[in-house]
């Protein structure tokens, strides 16, 4: 068979392409010999996650591009954008949800490492990409427990964002990843009126309205993080961040984001791993 040239690959139709990546995905989902697997896992990460029994099957991705609008309220108070709350999730929900999807295709038990990053674009100031990105797997070998499925109970593959080495302690301990799960707040922090400026100007005193906002936004995210945990029938959520982005609304207006990996036992005892000392021979 003789090679096409890279003229004759951009002349070829875009039917050729979606047969090529067809055969691709049926390799990947038969395991193939010489089915190429792709993967942003380190070394180490992608070494300890095939010692723990499963197999990375390629990179998967989800995006979204999305105009996430404004919202008016009354600027002299603390309240909840609520709008923009549900906007924020969704765009992140779509992109998350085209990823498991890509998974699924190649017929992955979960998905490792993901991350799920946000990117505002110069063509429009309320126009954003959000992207989930992560190494689908498959089990070769790792006993799933009493469900005899590594699938969460919303029958699609688990995803996690902990590290290969993280997802490598957690399995080894006796527990399993669910589903990442998070909350999304996004908050207005009521401008201080000019007699509450001069009553503070040379003072060390808290700005208590301040202080209630911000505490009020972090516990909205963390609530609703903590409700799709629960949704699931975890045992609790795991490497949790809370993550404050202003974005472009300004200083006043600012996201709260909660994120973290909801787990469940697979076994009723525990044995965690003792650290091992390793002494290292170079000089």
């Amino acid at each position: 068979m003789t090679e096409r040239t890279g003229q004759d690959r951009a002349e070829s139709p875009a039917g050729d392409q979606a047969e090529d990546a067809m055969r691709q995905l049926t390799r990947l989902q038969s395991g193939e010999k010489g089915a190429l697997f792709t993967s942003d896992l380190t070394v180490n990460e992608f070494l300890l996650v095939r010692e723990v029994g499963f197999r990375p099957l390629g990179l998967v991705l989800g995006t979204s591009v999305y105009h996430v609008g404004i919202q008016f309220g009354r600027w002299s108070k603390n309240q909840e954008l609520t709008k923009l709350s549900q906007a924020m999730y969704h765009a992140r929900e779509l992109a998350m949800s085209r990823m498991e999807a890509e998974a699924s295709a190649l017929g992955a038990d979960g998905i490792v490492g993901v991350r799920l990053d946000i990117e505002f674009k110069e063509f429009g100031s309320d126009i954003a990409e959000f992207i989930a990105v992560g190494t689908a797997v498959k089990a070769d070998g790792a006993d799933p427990g009493p469900g005899e499925t590594w699938l969460n109970n919303k029958g699609k593959p688990f995803t996690s964002n902990l590290s290969g080495q993280d997802f490598w302690t957690l399995i080894r301990a006796g527990y399993a990843p669910l589903d990442m799960v998070m909350g999304s707040c996004v908050y207005h922090v009521a401008h201080q009126r000019f007699g509450q400026v001069l009553s503070a100007s040379g003072r060390n005193v808290e700005i208590e309205p301040y202080t209630q906002a911000l505490y009020d936004a972090r516990e909205l995210a963390m609530s609703r993080m903590r409700a799709e945990g629960e949704a699931l029938e975890a045992e609790g959520i795991v490497a949790v961040q809370l993550k404050q982005h202003s974005h472009t609304w300004g200083s006043h207006t600012t996201e709260f984001f909660a994120i973290g990996t909801a787990v469940r036992p697979l076994r009723e005892d525990h044995i965690i791993d003792r650290p091992t000392m390793v002494l290292s021979l170079d000089a």
